[in-house]
């Protein structure tokens, strides 16, 4: 998943609209974007785990 965000991350600078943006803006945009992910994906995986029968 990290490995994803860092690719579109690159690529974003590389070619898309986040090269238009200042490096900081685009890392902390990068950042906040991951921490969502990572959030995301530990209430889902906390929420599938309490629905399964033990």
């Amino acid at each position: 998943m990290f490995f994803l965000v860092a690719a579109l991350l690159l690529l974003g600078i590389a070619l898309g609209t986040a090269a238009h943006l200042p490096v900081p803006v685009t890392l902390v945009a990068g950042t906040a974007i991951a921490v969502w992910l990572l959030v995301f994906s530990l209430r889902e995986r906390r929420h599938h785990n309490e629905g399964s029968p033990r």
